[in-house]
């Protein structure tokens, strides 16, 4: 008997693990990711992502973003003051508080966010050290130079 995972969940609140998740990508059903508020996660460039989340109705002053040991959080508190009584015909834009984390991956690290029509674009940059990037070996011909014999060594 064969269990199947689907992996695509983790992919979902996973940034800069692209090659693992492709390798551990799977069957049917996991668990769930959060659904509200809807995001996106895109990579942008070689060494560029995105997260973009809809936060339509909300303020600046009301979401935060902050990043703690590798973990990405955004989270909103939606705030009550100066809002009129009103009653709803239909509701369908949802303020409601929410929290959503995200698992970086080793040299990913936030560049900037912002909110444009709704979106909070959160920028992100893979910043590998130089002592971690592959480099190039030249390789050379062998040695021409004779090899020393014991007697011409004593």
């Amino acid at each position: 008997m064969r269990t199947s995972f689907d992996f695509s969940p983790f992919a979902r609140s996973t940034v800069g693990f692209d090659r693992m998740l492709r390798l551990l990508d799977g069957g049917a059903g996991a668990g769930e990711a959060p659904s509200y508020p809807p995001y996106n996660i895109a990579k942008t460039a070689d060494d560029q992502y995105e997260i973009a989340v809809a936060v339509a109705g909300f303020s600046e002053d009301e979401l935060e973003v902050k990043v703690h040991d590798g973990q990405l959080t955004i989270k909103s508190t939606p705030g009550q003051a100066g809002k009129e009584e009103v009653s709803y015909l239909h509701r369908g834009i949802a303020r409601r508080a929410f929290e959503l984390r995200f698992s970086l991956a080793d040299y990913i690290e936030v560049s900037g966010a912002h909110v444009d029509n709704g979106m909070l674009h959160v920028e992100l940059v893979r910043n590998v050290p130089e002592a971690k990037k592959p480099r190039s070996i030249a390789i050379g011909k062998a040695d021409t130079k004779k090899a020393l014999t014991a007697e011409e060594a004593a």
